[in-house]
């Protein structure tokens, strides 16, 4: 009786405790910069060797040069490719990676919409 009191009790504490265990996560988008949020993003997962790093590897363009990104950017092929909604099947970008998680979808979004800028 005494084990079961025990465990009730600490399964108590440690839902507790839940929230700070596991914080919530938030994407805040209501100030997104390029060298804050948007190079970070294209470091990590695009301008990588053979796709879109220095020299440009298979795909020619080199987002590590800020302009051949806000080109592609404001073209509205960077939000098509991340998405997978230019109609060429699997071909969404990271090529041959996980989609990026949403919340940095979210981010290129808002910097797109806001002019791709250079901030």
């Amino acid at each position: 009786m005494l084990a079961a009191i025990m465990l009730v009790a600490f399964a108590g504490c440690y839902n507790d405790k839940y929230d700070k265990l596991y914080p919530a996560t938030t994407c805040d988008t209501t100030t997104v910069s390029y060298a804050h949020d948007i190079a970070p993003i294209m470091n990590a997962s695009c301008n990588t060797a053979g796709c879109h790093g220095a020299g440009g590897g298979t795909s020619g363009l080199d987002f590590t040069i800020f302009l051949q990104l806000q080109g592609q950017a404001t073209a509205d092929i960077l939000l098509n490719d991340i998405n997978g909604t230019l109609g060429r099947g699997n071909h969404a970008m990271p090529k041959d990676l996980p989609k990026l998680v949403q919340c940095d979808i979210n981010k290129i979004t808002r910097w797109v919409n806001q002019g791709a800028q250079s901030n």
